[in-house]
């Protein structure tokens, strides 16, 4: 049985639900050149609000800058006190107020256009100042706010933002942005490690690299495989031709009386698990959990460069 709270909760996303399908309505030809003032700029895009709309514009300039779109916001009130400075020539400022008549934003007008500066608006009609000015006006739609009294910025918000994402994917998928770009700009985060961290960045490499020839006995392997602490050995047995032994395998052939004094060659797995220095970290750990193992040897074409442990990888906070 429904209580009150749930009664308004369905009754708050359904009208912000029907507040995004009249923004769709209004998409029209502003929407393209807004697109196309933004792509076109020579700086940055300067994106400016007052109260709830600057709190949206903040997440809007967020979201561009790590898209590709330069942006940051300055606040109206602060940027009719110095802050104008930042704003130069070759920038486009997107200012957003849902009654176009923001006093704080009104004031910086005559300031954008002595700029000669394309000012792009979002309000939710063309009635206000700041659209009549602008000379791309973007337009909300006609909706009531989810507050019963009409008065806190509710569905106006989610139609502004939803507009600023529309925006910022409309520029992303226009200047081909890919993943590799935006890790650019999220180094710190999992997401970033996962783009931007190579095998050859966390591999072991040179003298950490567990390695021993073909006619190396089954005893000294297990010294060399104990000493560099990884789990296995690569066996190099000829030119170019590469296996592989494990401490697993090394405790099932004990299980079975293995001669230990025989070379290795006898009983490595002939057709080991390879990756490459350039493959990424996180698509080389997508391999070892599709083939169950927990090492991979690196190589260079031909030719052995290291050893990846899925240790590394969790070390490496790649995930």
């Amino acid at each position: 049985m429904k209580n009150e709270y749930s009664v308004v909760f369905e009754r708050v996303v359904s009208i912000e639900i029907e507040s995004l399908f009249r923004l769709k309505e209004t998409v029209s030809e502003s929407f393209t050149k807004a697109c196309n003032e933004i792509l076109e700029c020579k700086g940055r895009l300067i994106i400016t609000g007052m109260g709830k709309s600057g709190l949206v514009g903040r997440k809007i300039a967020a979201t561009m800058a790590s898209t590709g779109t330069p942006a940051f916001f300055v606040h109206p009130g602060e940027a009719g006190h110095g802050d104008l400075g930042m704003i130069v020539k070759g920038d486009v400022v997107l200012a957003i107020s849902n009654s176009g008549n923001s006093d704080e934003i009104n004031v910086l007008l005559p300031v954008i256009k002595k700029l000669d500066l394309p000012l792009i608006s979002i309000t939710k009609n063309l009635s206000g100042r700041l659209a009549q000015e602008a000379d791309v006006a973007l337009t909300l739609g006609d909706f009531e706010e989810a507050c019963p009294m009409g008065l806190a910025p509710t569905s106006s918000t989610t139609a502004t933002m939803v507009l600023g994402d529309a925006l910022a994917i409309a520029l992303l998928e226009a200047r081909g942005f890919k993943s590799d770009d935006f890790a650019l700009s999220h180094p710190a985060g999992s997401l970033g490690k996962k783009l931007l961290t190579d095998v050859s960045d966390i591999m072991k490499s040179g003298d950490e690299t567990p390695v021993v020839a073909g006619d190396t006995s089954i005893i000294d392997a297990l010294f060399e495989i104990t000493e560099k602490r990884l789990g296995m050995t690569v066996v190099v047995d000829g030119e170019n031709n590469y296996g592989v032994l494990t401490d697993g395998d090394i405790r099932r052939l004990l299980t079975i009386n293995q001669d230990m004094s025989q070379p290795i060659a006898s009983v490595m797995k002939t057709t080991p698990i390879t990756t490459t220095p350039n493959t990424k970290a996180s698509e080389a750990l997508d391999i070892m959990r599709q083939q169950k193992v927990n090492q991979l040897i690196v190589l260079d074409g031909d030719t052995l460069v290291g050893v990846l442990a899925l240790r590394d990888l969790v070390q490496a906070g790649i995930s």
